[in-house]
């Protein structure tokens, strides 16, 4: 029976989102719940799949695991890009990958507004202090008048500008590839990239991760932030040096970090980050919504459907579509 392969179903919700049902009787669905780092394992458990659903970047498809999976014909992806797949492998395999749309930009600016506040009015330890019968043991600034200092003016970015004119804040941009004319159509000032880091009251990130944003911002970007100013990351945990970050905030060169993302995911027991008390962490939940997940599991059936009716729909890789290499349906 052609297996479909669900992985990383960390919440146990692939049944409550996914419609299965809507797929042919004869499709085994198979949903693994604990993430599987070795690629031993991952091979294992996928030697069988003819098409596997994967969470955007949770679990990474190098070349070396494709090579091991003769059976695999398509990839159902959570969004339309991945940077952790290997599509230039996939396509040379011959194996097609389609895609969903994408609630990340809905989503994410509110979470990494969240974050912001929770990290400079410090509402976590208020939280546990009160509960523990404390009253008032922080004081934290207002956003009213600070300056947000934006690396990226996507369609993220430009969701957190407008907010941050909401709160009445300053705002100034950078990326590598920005014009002033972008910034000026979302009322930020544009800036080169050190005047972002020594200007920002809150660094907040909004890049995709590629080779030129790899370290990104290093122990020489953080050196130039104010000691009373905040990095905020829900985009890419390596765009951030991490050990560089967990000096800097060891040192107090910069008054506390939001991170949503890691180098690794999930975050190891051990890590240093688990237990540093300027920081407010959170599991990788800026695309994590009721309305997202809803759209995910929906296109990623509509997707399988569709291959099987040899109308691939949301492609990602069409040239594999021409290829010699595309491998036969199940």
């Amino acid at each position: 029976m052609p297996r479909l392969t669900v992985l990383d179903d960390y919440q146990r919700v692939a049944n409550r989102f996914g419609d299965w049902n809507a797929l042919p009787a004869t499709i085994d669905v198979h949903v693994l719940t604990e993430h599987l780092v070795s690629e031993d394992d991952l091979a294992a458990q996928l030697e069988s799949s003819f098409a596997v659903m994967c969470i955007r970047e949770r679990t990474p498809f190098p070349r070396s695991l494709l090579e091991r999976l003769p059976e695999l014909r398509l990839i159902c992806n959570t969004g339309m890009v991945n940077a952790s797949i290997d599509v230039a492998a996939a396509t040379e395999l011959g194996i097609l990958m389609c895609g969903t749309d994408s609630y990340s930009s809905r989503s994410t600016p509110e979470l990494t507004w969240g974050i912001i506040l929770a990290l400079m009015r410090h509402i976590a330890a208020e939280d546990q202090a009160t509960r523990l019968g404390r009253w008032q043991t922080t004081i934290g600034p207002e956003l009213q008048g600070k300056t947000l200092g934006l690396l990226g003016l996507g369609r993220i970015g430009r969701q957190m500008a407008s907010i941050a004119h909401a709160f009445r804040m300053d705002v100034v941009a950078w990326s590598q590839n920005l014009t002033p004319e972008r910034c000026a159509e979302s009322g930020a000032a544009y800036v080169d990239k050190d005047t972002l880091f020594a200007r920002a009251d809150v660094v907040s990130i909004h890049l995709r991760l590629s080779p030129r944003t790899r370290g990104l911002v290093g122990a020489r970007e953080l050196a130039l932030m104010k000691p009373t100013a905040y990095l905020v990351n829900t985009s890419r945990g390596p765009i951030v040096d991490e050990a560089a970050l967990i000096d800097a905030l060891r040192r107090r060169l910069i008054t506390g970090a939001g991170l949503d993302v890691f180098d690794i995911e999930p975050l190891p027991l051990d890590h240093p980050l688990r237990s540093m008390s300027n920081t407010v962490i959170t599991p990788h939940i800026g695309y994590v919504s009721e309305q997202g997940y809803e759209s995910y599991y929906r296109d990623t059936v509509e997707n399988v459907n569709a291959y099987l009716s040899g109308t691939p729909t949301r492609v990602i890789n069409p040239e594999v579509l021409e290829s010699a290499a595309l491998r036969p349906k199940p």
